[in-house]
């Protein structure tokens, strides 16, 4: 890490370090109610049980309900609705007005609520009614588990200039939990969705580090940095964990930066659902029970780190050779190596020279370094074997597909015989270049056998559509397989642009501030309007370009603003997909304008950074008036080992 790097982190650092713990997590009265109930569920309630609560007064809390795990899933649904139909009974006869000769029910629903609550906010309670599935013996697993990383993640974040509170979040996001799986394609102890984690990491089928506690902590780090760089306080940042920035700088340009309690309370966002608006007060209960862990769990006992020998694989190597060289099982070589993919186990792909191995220091007999010193020659590969097969995934599309394989659509279309680029479906099988085209198979020959490589994506990466739609946490339903814990917490929901603060929504008088990468010909396409109708809009002459930030006034009678929106985000999606499979960001770097320097050259040239990057970490700079003097932060970015 450079000295200018250090000092981006340091001042971060500084900040929170001049700061009390309160102030840096500030805890308004208005929002301990949320707190306390959040406290409650890591703590009173079990997996085996919930409650029915009000989604918007957490203090409203109507039922305790028994969900034992042997429940099927429809019997829990049915109990949760049955009850909920009662709730609501009683709810719609209190908002017509009746208070007197109540029921036992009545008086106790209605003594759940202020004395002068009205008619109104009954009515409207009734829709309101949320199951939340307890959490306590994760929560508790989850503590004892965190002794495995914790000094690690403190290690990490002090680097990074965060504060080490945020060591709590993991026990809202996937209890600590290594093998955590979110049916949106989150995955590991930080629950990092494919797009957000490849800007930090390597993620593809090969090697994917969202799922190795110690690249994704750091990875975490970086991230909560990046967002405290953005939002300038931390509780914004912890949303925008979980919302993204852009949701978050929309609600804090209305509210204000540190208008906490209308944001969590008050702010409407499209995406802003019941995780967003609970994400950063579950974090506070999940921090007061992780520093008081004794209070809530007497007893309780943490796991030790484990004492590592680390090193860099020095060539491309089965892993069957691998372990056989180090003494150890491929299901123990696994276990500390968790980054690696199905396809190294299941032969299809070597393990990837450059790869930082770790094995616990007493499992070797001798430093890995030297174990791999003494590799014999021929188990030493200079290249990876080539990607034979894909299996679609929830989500996928061909072109991120052929951007994965460095191959053309055209080419999949072709080996696939496809009938149509836009119409492949989930768990469909499709050849690539270097298995060659499909052979031509007499109809009582067998079918030729493919290697197994099925298990190449291990979980569905979110629909582009998911962007835009309202956040749904699952109200019943608890994990049906093991380590799936993250579908029944209040983390993982996460939109398709998480780090991305550019605003790509449509104001309410129908204008968009223009964002690099864009032209009035991708606002005619995503409005299936003609250039010249915005162009005529607009007062703009012929062949004028638009500038970034500019705004533009789009006609809507065609595409609604939603779909508009919509198709902005996935071109997008699509552009930084792309980029972040051939480049991640390692660190961040700060410059300070001289005279006579101009952003495009410093950031094409100088510092290899697109402009739509660039603009990413400077989101508040004016990209024509930036004066001598300023400082701006470059990411740094380093190229992806492919193979």
């Amino acid at each position: 890490m450079t000295s200018i790097c250090r000092n981006f982190f340091l001042l971060i650092a500084l900040a929170s370090a001049a700061a009390t713990a309160d102030d840096i997590f500030p805890q308004p009265p208005e929002l301990e109610p949320d707190v306390d109930f959040w406290i409650s569920i890591f703590t009173e309630y079990s997996t085996d049980e919930g409650v029915l609560h009000d989604n918007r007064n957490l203090a409203v809390v109507y039922a305790r309900l028994q969900m034992p795990s042997k429940l099927s899933r429809r019997e829990r649904q049915r109990r949760v609705a049955a009850r909920r139909k009662q709730l609501q009974v009683v709810l719609q006869t209190l908002a017509s007005g009746k208070r007197d000769n109540l029921s036992e029910e009545e008086s106790r629903v209605l003594a759940l609520w202020p004395d002068n609550v009205s008619n109104d906010t009954l009515a409207a309670a009734t829709r309101r009614i949320r199951f939340q599935q307890g959490l306590r013996d994760r929560f508790r697993e989850g503590l004892e588990r965190s002794g495995r990383w914790r000094a690690f993640v403190n290690e990490q974040f002090t680097a990074l200039g965060v504060p080490v509170e945020i060591a709590a979040l993991p026990h809202v996001e996937s209890s600590y939990n290594p093998d955590a799986r979110s049916h949106v394609g989150a995955s590991g102890i930080w629950q990092f969705t494919r797009s957000t984690g490849r800007r930090f990491m390597r993620v593809d089928h090969v090697v994917d580090e969202r799922n190795d506690p110690f690249a994704a902590t750091r990875a975490a780090g970086q991230l909560m940095a990046y967002n405290y760089s953005i939002t300038g306080n931390w509780p914004m940042a912890i949303t925008a964990y979980n919302h993204g920035l852009a949701g978050v700088r929309r609600a804090m340009r209305k509210y204000g930066d540190t208008a906490y309690v209308d944001i969590l309370r008050n702010y409407k966002g499209r995406t802003f659902g019941f995780a967003s608006r609970n994400f950063y007060v579950a974090f506070l209960a999940a921090k007061e029970v992780d520093q008081n862990a004794e209070r809530y769990f007497p007893g309780i006992v943490y796991e030790q780190p484990t004492d590592y020998s680390t090193a860099s694989l020095p060539a491309y190597v089965p892993a069957p050779e691998l372990t056989q060289a180090l003494g150890v099982s491929q299901v123990q070589l696994a276990r500390h190596n968790r980054g690696l993919q199905p396809t190294i186990w299941q032969g299809s792909k070597y393990l990837p020279k450059g790869y930082e191995l770790r094995l616990p220091a007493d499992s070797v007999s001798q430093p890995l370094a030297t174990a791999f010193a003494g590799l014999p020659a021929d188990v030493r590969f200079d290249k990876q074997l080539p990607d034979m097969f894909h299996t679609v995934a929830r989500g996928d599309t061909l072109s991120q597909i052929a951007a994965s394989y460095d191959t053309r659509v055209s080419t999949l279309v072709a080996l696939n015989g496809l009938r149509s680029s836009h119409r492949i479906r989930a768990g469909q099988r499709l050849r690539l270049p270097a298995a060659g085209p499909a052979p031509t198979v007499a109809s009582a020959a067998p079918a030729e056998p493919e290697p197994a490589i099925v298990a190449a994506v291990v979980e569905p990466e979110p629909a582009i559509v998911a962007a835009v739609a309202e956040p749904v946490v699952e109200e019943v339903t608890p994990p049906t397989m093991a380590g799936d814990y993250a579908s029944t917490l209040i983390g993982t929901i996460q939109t398709a642009l998480l780090s991305d603060p550019s605003d790509y929504s449509v104001a309410a008088d129908n204008t968009i501030e223009v964002q690099p990468l864009e032209t009035l010909g991708h606002y005619g396409d995503w409005l299936e309007i003609k250039t010249q109708r915005l162009r005529d809009v607009n007062g703009l002459a012929f062949r004028s370009p638009v500038e970034v930030g500019q705004r533009i006034k789009l006609d809507l009678n065609t595409v609604d603003a939603r779909r508009f929106e919509e198709r902005r985000i996935a071109y997008h999606r699509t552009q930084q997909d792309s980029f972040f499979r051939q480049h991640i960001i390692s660190s961040v770097t700060e410059h300070t304008i001289r005279r006579g320097e101009s952003i495009w050259v410093l950031s094409l040239r100088e510092y290899e950074v697109p402009i739509w990057l660039f603009r990413q970490y400077n989101p508040g700079l004016d990209l024509h008036r930036v004066r001598p003097g300023t400082t701006v932060q470059f990411p740094v970015l380093t190229d992806v080992e492919r193979g």
